[in-house]
């Protein structure tokens, strides 16, 4: 058989390369089409209450996350649900405990919607958690509560200017995309309605659970 030549391989390496990002924005094309719809089409969009992240920053893989008996975690097994972030101290002051609070209040107001939205607290040190606080937060629906290195997080979550990370809350859409900022101490109707927007706006193509 004839050896296939440089440009035989260079037009199959092309063509392989070029199915690949078909396949990437056939995969993206649901969440596109969802923030365009309520974020940019729709007029009443505009007045999203969350600051949108553009670009969007996509979870890392290798981000070095592990629950609290420390065993490692793989950040894919985070992907395919929203995400509801608050970052905070193991410790967890009062800011803390409050946004937590907040965390939970405004999953349970999405009524049936709720089972599309995970709870997720992130731990950028290595205080101890006190059982208080987690039977708190895992009273109504369990939360995720990991560790993650603070130099880590920074190359993923970004707070606004002058800010910590601790300042704000995050969500990410089920792509593991982060999507959206908002204050740590926001305004809770109005960040529902933002909740409630995306959830709405995404509901043809997600569900509730992980695929």
């Amino acid at each position: 058989m004839p050896t296939p030549g440089v440009d035989d391989v260079g037009r199959r390496t092309a063509r392989g390369r070029l199915k690949m990002l078909l396949i990437l924005l056939v995969c993206a094309a649901p969440v596109v089409a969802s923030y365009l719809s309520y974020f940019v089409i729709r007029p009443e969009g505009r007045s999203n209450y969350g600051e949108l992240v553009d670009p969007q920053r996509p979870l890392p893989d290798a981000l070095p996350l592990t629950d609290l008996q420390g065993r490692a975690v793989e950040a894919k097994s985070l992907r395919g649900q929203w995400l509801l972030v608050v970052v905070a101290g193991g410790a967890c002051d009062a800011a803390c405990e409050k946004r937590l609070w907040l965390q939970r209040q405004l999953r349970e107001t999405l009524g049936r919607e709720k089972e599309r939205l995970d709870k997720v607290w992130l731990i950028p040190d290595a205080q101890p958690v006190r059982a208080e606080t987690l039977q708190a937060v895992n009273a109504v629906a369990p939360t995720t509560v990991l560790r993650v290195p603070r130099e880590a997080l920074a190359q993923w979550l970004h707070p606004a200017a002058e800010r910590a990370l601790e300042d704000h809350l995050y969500l990410v859409d089920p792509m593991g995309n982060w999507m959206m900022r908002a204050p740590g101490d926001p305004e809770p109707a109005r960040l529902k309605r933002d909740l409630e927007k995306l959830l709405r706006a995404s509901s043809w193509w997600d569900t509730a659970g992980r695929p």
